[in-house]
């Protein structure tokens, strides 16, 4: 089974009724590994695919693959890319790294001028988003929205957030910010810029050595002659 077996689409109204099943998996994963996510209702989901929202990811033969949605805060200033989780019966292909790209590649689209930021404990989530041009940051970078952190009100790692009045947790967060990525990009195509002019000044340099060159050797050959 390869990552080509899977179609990984922007979801629908299409795909509601996979909503249960996706929610079931989140609740069955979450405490497989001990730690907690914000839980969500089938309704909740199926709302965020009706919005489009949401990417989906089936197998060929319509079983449900993959999941993971688009939740906006503070007025659209920031994004995140939320309840990821693949089928068990489906993991080890690449379905989170292609899902994770999908739903990026939809926020992106959507709020072009968004931060986007993930809290996440899972060390592969953590790869994918510094592959995707995340880096870590505190808890202060994130949206202040009081209304996200209340979703964090259902995870088992509450108290500790709370304990240390919301500057950390167990949870680490990684942000994307396109002003950064702009700066960035600025300052890569500056690099290369100055890089071809030193290049061009030393080819005219050497060009220019080799006129002289030339120069003195006719020079020397018409004083022998």
């Amino acid at each position: 089974m390869t990552i080509q077996d899977f179609d990984i689409l922007d979801a629908s109204a299409l795909h509601v009724d996979y909503a249960q099943q996706i929610c079931e998996e989140m609740a069955s994963s979450a405490k497989a590994r001990g730690t907690g996510i914000a839980q969500r209702s089938p309704e909740y989901v199926a709302n965020k695919m009706l919005e489009g929202k949401a990417v989906i990811a089936l197998h060929k033969d319509g079983t449900w693959a993959g999941f993971c949605y688009i939740e906006t805060w503070s007025h659209g200033d920031f994004v995140a890319n939320s309840g990821l989780i693949v089928n068990p019966e489906f993991r080890k292909v690449g379905l989170a790294k292609a899902i994770k790209q999908k739903v990026f590649e939809l926020s992106r689209k959507k709020y072009p001028e968004a931060k986007i930021f993930g809290l996440t404990t899972g060390l592969a989530v953590m790869k994918i988003n510094s592959e995707l041009g995340y880096e870590p940051v505190t808890y202060s970078e994130l949206t202040q929205d009081e209304d996200f952190w209340k979703g964090c009100r259902s995870c088992v790692n509450y108290d500790i957030l709370t304990a240390k009045g919301r500057k950390n947790c167990l949870c680490t967060a990684m942000l994307w910010d396109p002003i950064d990525k702009q700066k960035q990009e600025e300052e890569r195509v500056k690099k290369l810029t100055h890089k071809a002019t030193l290049l061009e000044r030393i080819e005219s340099a050497l060009k220019g050595s080799v006129k002289v060159f030339t120069l003195a050797i006719t020079s020397l050959i018409t004083l022998i002659g």
